[in-house]
C-alpha cells in the first residue's frame, strides 16, 4: 500500500507520515520550500520519500506522480495561511493563498485519480474549522478551506464507488501555523474549547487514517477540534 502526503514534513503533515508508516504504507511526502524542516524530517523518517514540489506548481506536482507506481491513499495537508484584514490584502496574497489551498488540492487529486480508479483509493482533504464557521481575519484562508469542503463532497460523489473521499477539519492544533499566539491569546482560545485545550498533530493524524481506512465512510468532514472554538 502506498500513501502520499503533501506538505508532509511539520505538523499534521509530518504526524500523518509517522502514522502511515506505521501502519505498513510506503509513503511519500512533497514539501515545498524548507529544507530545514525536510532535513529533520529525513532522519527522523529516513524510510518516507520526501519530495520538493509546490502543491500549486502544476509542471511539479506531475513529476510527483509520474514518480509513483500505485497509490491508495492521497492526503491533501499543504496549505498556508495569511492573517489581515481583507481590505489590506494584495490580490497576489488571495491568489497565493487559493493557489495554493485550494489549487494545490485541485492538481493532487487531477493526478491521483487516474491512478485509483482501477483499484480503489481514500482521499483525505485537510480542511480546518474555519472552512466550516469562518474566522476573522483570515477571510480568504476560510474561503480556502470552504472550498475544500465543497470540493471533498462534490467528489465524493463524483469519485464513487472506486475512490472515497472525506475532510478533517482541524480547530486549535498544536503546529507551527498557530504557534504565533501569545500564552494570553493561546488560554483565551483554550477556554473557548469544550476539550479545554489545544489538540496535537498525531490526534489529526488519527482522525485521517480512520477516514483513509473506513470502506464505508464518503463525502464527510470530521470535526477536530475539542468540541469548537
Amino acid at each position: 500500500m502506498r500513501a502520499l502526503i503533501t506538505g508532509g514534513t511539520r505538523g499534521i503533515g509530518l504526524a500523518c507520515c509517522r502514522l502511515f508508516l506505521r501502519m505498513g504504507y510506503e509513503v511519500t511526502a512533497t514539501y515545498s520550500s524548507d529544507e530545514e524542516a525536510v532535513r529533520a524530517a529525513r532522519g527522523e523518517l529516513p524510510e518516507v520519500t520526501f519530495v520538493r514540489a509546490d502543491a500549486a506548481d502544476e509542471g511539479a506536482m506531475r513529476r510527483v506522480f509520474d514518480g509513483i507506481p500505485s497509490l491508495d491513499v492521497l492526503v491533501n495537508n499543504a496549505g498556508i495561511d495569511f492573517f489581515a484584514q481583507v481590505q489590506d490584502m494584495a490580490y497576489a496574497d488571495y491568489r497565493r493563498v487559493m493557489d495554493v489551498n485550494m489549487g494545490g488540492a485541485f492538481l493532487a487529486v487531477k493526478f491521483a485519480v487516474p491512478r485509483m480508479l482501477s483499484r480503489g483509493g481514500a482521499i483525505v482533504n485537510v480542511s480546518s474549522i474555519w472552512g466550516v464557521t469562518g474566522g476573522s481575519c483570515e477571510s480568504v484562508y476560510s474561503a480556502s478551506k470552504g472550498a475544500m469542503i465543497a470540493f471533498t463532497k462534490a467528489l465524493a460523489k463524483e469519485l464513487a464507488p472506486a475512490v472515497r473521499v472525506n475532510a478533517v477539519a482541524p480547530g486549535a492544533i498544536d503546529t507551527a501555523m498557530n504557534a504565533g499566539y501569545s500564552e494570553e491569546e493561546r488560554r483565551e482560545i483554550e477556554g473557548r474549547i469544550p476539550l479545554g485545550r489545544f489538540g496535537t498533530p498525531d490526534e489529526v493524524a488519527q482522525a485521517v487514517y480512520f477516514l483513509a481506512a473506513c470502506r464505508y465512510v464518503t463525502g464527510q468532514v470530521l470535526g477536530v477540534d475539542g468540541g469548537g472554538i
